[in-house]
């Protein structure tokens, strides 16, 4: 998802096609059309930005250079437009205004631990992931299947029985609904699975707690299962979600891997930021307006213009740059936290299926991907729902010490991360893709645009670059 995109797999799947493969596809696969037409528009395109300060290299630029199109913005949306216009040999300028690339997709080094702003997953089955990452270079370290779930006092195990066999009577037993509950969860399944993803995102809609309760879910298996799962993924303790988003986002957990790259989720834009030409991207630029055509960059006496401008921010920016009504958004909070031993020894999500406290969900990073920590440590990630407000530390202590013992109470205090716009509110009516096109020379990416999801934000990026390149031949 703002992923804080996570799942569990706990019921049939089908066989994952190779990643590999997807991405030799991708890499094979021609993203343009004819080229002769696109060179042609690129020069009919072209006019004059001035570089501001520094790549993402931090090497310097020249004072005035000549670029098709101005992106505002240099997350996952801004990198993954400016890579497909860069493959049709359109020059790009990539505007961030903070010091690297990846918006809210990045990892920060403190004291030796690798502290993502916010737990956040790549679902490896994510379409337009497959398209543009290369997996094997981000060198992937996938959770396990399945969950601890807290549930009157103790925690219990729910896994996949196909393939982890060996807990299927643990799984059983575990009191987060009843046998009937799980038998319709692998009908759901069976469900989202006949149709193709994309599909899923054109249904009839409801909320994801009306779409439960319809497909005849115990109140149980809801409160203590469903919840605090997609609670953690959609930032959406009521579940009032669109049913669509809902059905996408469980057919992704349950055909791929929830995965952390070894260097931390800001490996990502990394990845996207190093394949484009030295000098696209100029942090430390912050974009003040947006008009048709120019930028006007804070401490820059004149408007930056270009052929077409893309602003490709969170929602709440965008609305701002644009003077357009925005979107809601929803909030999370990241406590990060230190210890001598794992509370638990696998890389599992734990879920606090009691409704009780602060804590949503909780996962020790290091058991996924040992380079999160420093030998001898283990680094534990904990999120909230929950707004800020005084004690809220000292309480998540106490729910620690009430899960773990004692010994929760001596675990450092690394940081904590309050994202207030986490991810746009998708409750329905939420269309599966919103227009990225405002006018001639002016575009819009972003999670908003799709889904809230790294997926979404991808293909938002592709669009509004295919727009361009329609609007060029």
């Amino acid at each position: 998802m703002p992923l804080w995109i996570w799942g569990s797999w706990i019921w049939p799947r089908i066989a994952e096609i190779s990643s590999d493969v997807g991405i030799a596809i991708a890499l094979i696969t021609p993203l343009c059309g004819r080229l002769s037409s696109v060179s042609h528009g690129c020069r009919r395109y072209a006019k004059r930005v001035k570089g501001h300060n520094r790549n993402h290299e931090g090497g310097k630029v020249s004072e005035e250079e000549e670029f098709d199109v101005c992106i505002v913005g240099a997350g996952l949306a801004g990198l993954a437009c400016a890579r497909r216009l860069t493959f049709a040999h359109l020059r790009v300028a990539l505007l961030e205004a903070s010091d690297r690339v990846g918006g809210r997709v990045r990892t920060d080094l403190v004291d030796g631990f690798l502290l993502d702003r916010g737990f956040q997953v790549l679902q490896t089955a994510y379409p337009e992931a497959r398209r543009v990452f290369d997996y094997p270079r981000l060198d992937l370290r996938p959770f396990q299947p399945g969950a601890l779930v807290r549930v009157d006092g103790r925690f219990w195990r729910v896994s996949d029985p196909t393939r982890r066999p060996w807990e299927a009577l643990a799984s059983m037993r575990a009191p987060v609904g009843s046998a009937a509950d799980k038998l319709k969860v692998a009908l759901l399944l069976r469900r989202v699975r006949s149709v193709r993803p994309e599909e899923l995102l054109h249904r009839p809609e409801t909320s994801t707690y009306e779409a439960l309760s319809s497909a005849g879910f115990s109140a149980k298996m809801i409160e203590r299962f469903w919840r605090p799962l997609f609670a953690g993924i959609q930032l959406d303790p009521e579940l009032a979600t669109s049913s669509r988003m809902f059905e996408f986002v469980f057919r992704m957990l349950a055909d791929g891997d929830a995965s952390v790259p070894a260097a931390g989720i800001g490996a990502l834009p990394a990845q996207l930021a190093a394949a484009l030409p030295p000098g696209s991207v100029r942090t430390g630029t912050r974009v003040t307006r947006v008009e048709r055509g120019r930028v006007t960059i804070e401490g820059s006496p004149d408007p930056a213009s270009a052929g077409a401008v893309v602003v490709a921010t969170e929602a709440p920016e965008a609305a701002r740059l644009l003077g357009v009504p925005g979107t809601g958004s929803r909030s999370v909070a990241c406590m990060y936290f230190s210890a001598d031993r794992a509370p638990v020894p696998e890389p599992v999500l734990v879920l606090n299926g009691e409704g009780r406290g602060p804590i949503n969900h909780l996962a020790v990073m290091s058991n996924a991907a040992s380079s999160y920590a420093p030998g001898g440590s283990a680094l534990i990630s904990v999120s909230l729902l929950e707004a800020p407000g005084a004690g809220r530390k000292q309480a998540v202590r106490d729910q620690l010490q009430t899960w773990f013992g004692l010994g929760a109470q001596g675990w450092r205090h690394l940081a904590t991360y309050d994202i207030a716009h986490a991810q746009p509110d998708q409750r329905p009516p939420w269309p599966a893709e919103r227009p990225v096109r405002l006018a001639e020379g002016l575009y819009l990416a972003g999670d908003h645009r799709n889904t809230s999801s790294i997926q979404g934000a991808l293909l938002s990026g592709r669009r509004a670059a295919e727009a361009i390149l329609a609007d060029l031949a």
